[in-house]
């Protein structure tokens, strides 16, 4: 074989591999979006088909009215009062200085570490006939059963009240980022001006800020729409809750996944608006200036009511739940030690950090290829894996089921006819389905930590080593990975957190007879066992305050950067504080 010929067959050889690598991303992309295509290819599917109209034609008439007017007064609730509590906590932490608002400005970020469904456990058994409340209520007044009315929790009410307790963060923390980043001449200006405090807020603030509120409010949303624990505790029917009854109550795996299309595209429609808000948000802040906002000093009355404005969402948010649980948890403490709960923290252990390392690394994989390979189809596709974050878990999990039911008969069929051999279900009812739920739904958090991390890597640095004959592999684990150790780290405990809290999917994909912390928590709170649940939840939230640990520092280290800018003394005397 001549020489102009090997290097023909080598030219192409790298040709064809270089092909491989170029489709490989999107391919595998794909296959991650799977159950988001097969819940969205079931509502038109469902059009063509005689059965499926009559489902349909079925559930809007009966049903899915009801859940829409639940879902709709859920949405306008939550994201009226997320607005508020979040833009005030936001803007009184933010431009005033008063007694404790150093210690507020991270712990307005804990009620994140509580999810929603725990935080209504805790206050159904404060709030309900035998809890604290009623009953010093009635020691302290003598009544009885039927002396005297007291609202129930355990209502669409008590949902939007619980919902926005936990949720409203989200707004605090993307409006806070807003205003810190808000140019100080623009403020200061409108002071000089004769505004007040309040004026400015209104006049100048607000208007600036209001990309940056419509992504909180946006992302509470989202939340709100793929809340099942806390709505079917409640004995709330919404979309959520729907799906839940329509496949195992009903058994109807079509009425299902046509109500999981329904609940998926009023997702994409949130999404949408996330995304525009979020380019609005990024054209305002061009040409800000350095210099944060100098803070109004506040005292006396003034600086009681800031400190109560934002310690109430706090107090109902996290201290108030997180007594209750530790409460319950003290007064069972030999439940810790029970084999049983041994065996759920080691079974969450497993899926958590199982599920955390796949994902990082899928996710390393892809955002590296995405580096090596820039092109449109590739960004594209990874762009369309990360949606899965902002999907329910509940339509992930009807999503993940079908197909991997459908290989299993397909399966079972090939081996019984060649092999005459049942290997049983393979795929649906494992671990392996459960973890792959898992990485649908997670993905977008490493995808986006370890790609903010990958975007700081000066692209002369694979330059330098593909001049030293270093492969992509070698320039990965030589040159990226050592950089790349903190926001692995980080990716990694995100997605352990999220995992301990996911509590839809679990339900739907976990094998028999496998329960996890969310799961027990769900069960015995489904069986009114409300203080036997608090371990179980105690633990759940413990994990998810070290994310939050995180975000505070964040924020804590932005705001000092941001505080250290140098006045001159004639801006000083310019811009004197004005005295609340």
């Amino acid at each position: 074989m001549t020489t102009a010929t090997r290097r023909h067959q080598l030219s192409i050889s790298g040709q064809a591999i270089s092909l491989l690598r170029s489709y490989s991303l999107p391919f595998v992309a794909t296959v991650i979006c799977l159950p988001l295509i097969v819940v969205a290819a079931a509502f038109f599917l469902g059009l063509l088909g005689a059965e499926q109209r009559e489902t349909l034609a079925h559930l809007w008439h009966f049903v899915i009215g009801e859940y829409i007017w639940h879902t709709l007064v859920l949405m306008i609730g939550v994201g009226l009062l997320v607005t508020m509590m979040g833009v005030s906590a936001a803007w009184l932490t933010t431009v005033c200085d008063f007694k404790g608002v150093s210690w507020l400005r991270w712990s307005l970020l804990l009620p994140l570490a509580m999810p929603a469904y725990i935080t209504a456990y805790t206050y159904s058994g404060m709030l309900s006939f035998e809890g604290p409340v009623q009953g010093l209520l009635r020691e302290l007044t003598g009544w009885q059963f039927g002396d005297y009315f007291f609202p129930d929790i355990r209502s669409l009410t008590g949902a939007i009240l619980v919902l926005s307790f936990v949720l409203f963060p989200y707004v605090y923390l993307i409006t806070r980022a807003a205003f810190i980043e808000q140019s100080r001449a623009a403020i200061e200006a409108a002071r000089t001006l004769g505004l007040s405090p309040t004026q400015s807020f209104w006049r100048v603030a607000l208007p600036m800020a209001r990309p940056a509120i419509a992504t909180g409010v946006t992302l509470a949303l989202m939340e709100t729409l793929a809340d099942y624990g806390t709505v079917q505790y409640f004995g709330i029917t919404t979309f959520t809750t729907g799906i839940f009854r329509t496949w195992y109550g009903m058994n109807d795996q079509i009425g299902a996944l046509q109500l999981a299309s329904i609940l998926l595209s009023a997702v994409v429609v949130l999404m949408v608006i996330e995304r525009i808000s979020r380019r609005q948000s990024q054209y305002h802040s061009a040409g800000r200036s350095k210099h944060s906002v100098r803070p109004f000093k506040l005292t006396g009355f003034r600086a009681a009511l800031a400190f109560v404005a934002c310690f109430i969402p706090v107090l109902l948010g996290f201290i108030l739940p997180a007594l209750q649980l530790l409460t319950w948890s003290f007064e069972r403490l030999h439940v810790w030690l029970q084999p049983e709960f041994i065996a759920l923290i080691r079974n969450s252990l497993i899926l958590a950090i199982g599920a955390s390392i796949i994902t990082v690394l899928v996710a390393l994989w892809l955002c590296y290829g995405k580096r090596r390979i820039p092109t449109p189809l590739t960004r594209a596709s990874i762009n369309f894996a990360s949606l899965g974050y902002a999907i329910p878990g509940v339509v992930i999990a009807v999503g993940v089921i079908v197909p991997f039911a459908w290989l299993d008969n397909k399966l079972i069929y090939f081996s019984e006819r060649f092999f005459d051999i049942n290997p049983g279900l393979l795929l649906s009812g494992t671990i392996f389905a459960l973890l792959f739920a898992y990485l649908v739904r997670f993905l977008s958090v490493s995808i986006q930590t370890i790609d903010s991390g990958l975007s700081q890597i000066s692209r002369a640095m694979d330059e330098s080593g593909e001049i030293l004959g270093l492969n992509s592999q070698q320039i990965l684990s030589r040159i990226h990975f050592p950089l790349l150790k903190t926001s692995l780290l980080t990716a990694t405990i995100l997605v352990f957190v999220d995992v301990l809290k996911e509590l839809p999917a679990t339900l739907i994909l976990r094998p028999f007879n496998f329960n996890t912390l969310a799961v027990r928590a769900y069960e015995l709170a489904g069986d009114e066992r409300l203080a036997e649940a608090g371990p179980a939840a105690l633990m759940i939230v413990l994990a998810g305050l070290i994310p939050v640990i995180f975000l505070s520092r964040a924020m804590q280290a932005r705001h000092n950067r941001n505080n250290q800018a140098v006045v001159t003394p004639k801006a000083e005397e310019i811009y004197e504080p004005v005295k609340a």
